[in-house]
């Protein structure tokens, strides 16, 4: 008889992917890649992966294998060559761990003030698993929230996955977050977000969810939830156990007259090429919820401009709306993924030219940096000098935010740190300025009563198909 249940969820990790049928498809050196490299970078796949999204006699040149799989050039030379020789023979795990550690260290793990800067104070001492970069917007981490279906080789968020606690961002329940909100009436958007909120089963999900809820937020208009489950394991909306109950909450918060906002991560047209893939976007969307694409724009995954193109308008035709291309952030293996700016804004440019209307709601290339969300507009001659042209889409000080700047055309930049402000002056229009963050201030006390506390005990790491 066929066996017509539903796929279950099975990750693969550095422990056991050798069990997965696809390990006899690499060869010698890219398994030692994989044991070696996955000691600094976290790695975690799935049987949906590996089996509809990886062409395996494209290896290690397909996108997707790219995307999951580390390689050796994601360390440094004398890095890799000193780790191999500490993992496959030395097997001295006090050396491994020291030497892993100040890799990890050099790769920039907490970039753009997450740690420093974007982390709220009350009763004088951070709020722990929030962020708050932007006055309309704030980041919680649900610690059930904190893995992945699978993981990302460029995750920006990389450190959360890797044991490093004192810069993990999470939260057990939503006392502090709702206390936090109730007090701050300016901000209307909650983004939760992870790792990925979508790794919770329906149950758990709807703790966080429904503590949105309550009339002493009223202010808060717009609920997010950052996930790569729609390209990595589309089931979670489709067959997994609970997709029903999870397709009902999402009506439920739609009709409590908020706007749920599943911000969907995409890297590659091939992750909604699938037919799983596409019924999760339309019963997203079937919901009332909104469906937004968005990704980086890595090197070795996601050069071709016809890619985004047909993922954008693919979308669109499911319901979707392209939202946001980002540029590699300056974290992890930034030096094997980055990208030159001039080149960024070239393939944004031409993905844009081969779309309608209807997706070219998509803004980049933009890149996340410490002031703000700066998107590239273009490159121009003014005077005679080639030139960025540059705005914020969001920053930490509002009155930036839309105010057009220049930079010095640099055909080898890659982020923001390497631009060189145009026309002779010595610094950008918003630096040196306070740095408009919007943190509670020191020694504020909000009260916290225990009625309000709302646990989210027995959160699941998976969801309820793992």
């Amino acid at each position: 008889m066929t066996d017509l249940s539903p796929p279950k969820f099975k990750p693969y990790t550095r422990q056991s992917i050798a069990n997965a049928r696809q390990w006899q498809f690499m060869s010698p050196e890219l398994q030692e890649a994989v044991e070696v490299v996955s000691r600094v970078l976290p790695f975690r796949t799935n049987d949906y992966v590996m089996d509809q999204l990886i062409d395996w006699s494209n290896i290690p040149d397909d996108p997707i294998y790219r995307l999951v799989f580390p390689h050796r050039d994601m360390l440094q030379p004398q890095e890799y060559a000193q780790l191999r020789e500490l993992v496959l023979f030395k097997k001295d795990e006090a050396a491994i761990n020291q030497l892993v550690h100040t890799i990890r260290m050099r790769m920039n793990p907490h970039p753009a003030g997450q740690m420093t800067h974007n982390v709220p104070r009350v009763n004088d001492a951070p709020l722990r698993g929030l962020q708050h970069k932007y006055k309309e917007t704030v980041l919680f981490f649900p610690s059930a929230g904190q893995t992945c279906h699978a993981y990302c080789t460029f995750c920006f968020r990389w450190p959360q996955f890797v044991g490093m606690d004192d810069m993990k961002f999470d939260a057990r329940e939503t006392t502090e977050l709702v206390a936090y909100l109730a007090t701050h009436p300016d901000v209307t958007d909650v983004l939760i977000t992870g790792g990925d909120p979508m790794i919770m089963n329906t149950r758990s999900l709807a703790v966080f969810l429904e503590s949105l809820l309550v009339p002493e937020l009223a202010h808060i208009q717009n609920i997010r939830i950052g996930t790569k489950a729609v390209a990595y394991w589309p089931q979670r909306f489709v067959t997994d156990r609970d997709a029903d109950d999870l397709m009902r909450l999402f009506e439920k918060v739609v009709a409590a007259g908020k706007n749920l906002a599943i911000m969907g991560h995409y890297s590659h047209a091939v992750e909604l090429r699938n037919e799983m893939a596409q019924k999760a976007v339309k019963r997203i969307v079937s919901t009332g919820a909104t469906l937004r694409m968005q990704g980086p724009l890595i090197r070795h995954i996601n050069e071709d401009p016809a890619s985004w193109a047909e993922l954008w308008t693919t979308g669109v035709r499911l319901g979707a709306i392209p939202y946001y291309m980002f540029v590699e952030r300056d974290t992890g293996p930034s030096e094997y993924f980055s990208l030159p700016l001039a080149r960024a804004h070239e393939i944004f440019q031409a993905a844009y030219q081969m779309v309608s209307g209807l997706s070219r709601t998509v803004r980049g290339p933009s890149m996340s940096a410490f002031p703000g969300k700066v998107v590239i507009d273009g490159v121009v001659n003014i005077n005679g000098e080639k030139l960025f042209a540059l705005q914020f889409l969001q920053a930490r000080n509002p009155d930036w935010v839309r105010k057009p700047f220049f930079a010095k055309y640099d055909d080898k930049a890659t982020w923001m740190d390497h631009l060189v402000p145009a026309f002779g002056k010595t610094r950008f229009f918003f630096e040196g300025e306070d740095d408009g963050a919007v943190h509670a201030p020191l020694g504020k006390v909000i009260p916290i009563k225990a009625a309000q506390r709302v646990e989210a005990g027995g959160c699941s790491q998976q969801t309820d198909a793992a």
